[in-house]
């Protein structure tokens, strides 16, 4: 595991860490990216396409890549962005070590996934088709996953390209993380950190907005943002505009805000 650094910024604004969906890549926050670079040092965990690892793993690897960046970093905490299976593992960490956590925010996290049943049972499916038809099935899920309408055809081949680099054995094995995930709500109601959930009203793929309210229950400083037309891979549609989202919400530095309008100047 690492953390990549896509964007070139300086080194005086707040450190963003992107947690990629389950494709773990950390290559799809380019859309997004692109407009924050101005406000954040973005860094994106990248996960290996052969890693499984367990939870409790996953988070102790990223807690120390985390402090270890923090280290070299003007700023004692990062903001933890979490975009579905990476939502899952943002509020772990965030969970974990608090103290390294500026906010949070997380884009249709998947821990609805155990309420779907339907999921319970692919897990045990994909474990036995045969590798031509998992093959082809990454095409199927392709339209459950984005609005593909919404989202331009390089980006709409990038995550299907994403897809296609996990082995089939890996993507069960992290299909039965999101299946075993579970929150601890008493964790959620001490975590006093602001974080913001975006979620798709259109997700073919989780009940995004039923899992937003819950969390936003649950999270004692917490908001929740409604994409009223965006699918699961909202990140990746070309109306979807984090920056402007953060801004509404109060969730830039406001020293980053005018760093930013003079650097427009």
């Amino acid at each position: 595991m690492r953390l990549l650094s896509p964007f070139s910024s300086q080194s005086i604004t707040p450190l963003f860490i992107y947690f990629p969906g389950m494709d773990g890549s950390g290559k799809l926050f380019h859309r997004q990216g692109e407009k924050l670079k101005d406000f954040f040092s973005i860094r994106c965990l990248s996960i290996p396409s052969n890693d499984q690892s367990d939870w409790p793993t996953l988070v102790k690897k990223t807690v120390t890549l985390i402090r270890k960046e923090l280290e070299d970093h003007p700023h004692s905490s990062a903001y933890l962005c979490g975009e579905s299976f990476g939502g899952c593992l943002a509020i772990q960490v965030a969970l974990t070590a608090p103290e390294l956590v500026e906010k949070v925010i997380l884009v249709n996290p998947a821990s609805s996934f155990n309420k779907r049943s339907f999921f319970k049972v692919g897990i045990e499916l994909n474990r036995w088709i045969p590798n031509f038809v998992y093959k082809g099935s990454a095409l199927i899920l392709l339209s459950f996953l984005g609005a593909l309408n919404r989202i331009t055809n390089k980006d709409s081949r990038a995550l299907f390209n994403a897809m296609q680099t996990l082995p089939q054995e890996v993507v069960s094995w992290r299909l039965s993380l999101l299946r075993d995930f579970e929150i601890n709500k008493k964790q959620l109601m001490l975590f006093e950190k602001p974080t913001l959930v975006l979620a798709s009203q259109a997700d073919k793929l989780l009940p995004s907005v039923d899992e937003g309210k819950e969390l936003v229950n649950s999270f004692p400083n917490s908001c929740l943002a409604i994409l009223p037309d965006s699918g699961h891979a909202c990140l990746l549609e070309t109306d979807v505009n984090l920056l402007e989202i953060l801004q509404k919400h109060n969730f830039i530095y406001e020293e980053n805000q005018t760093k930013n309008n003079l650097h427009a100047k």
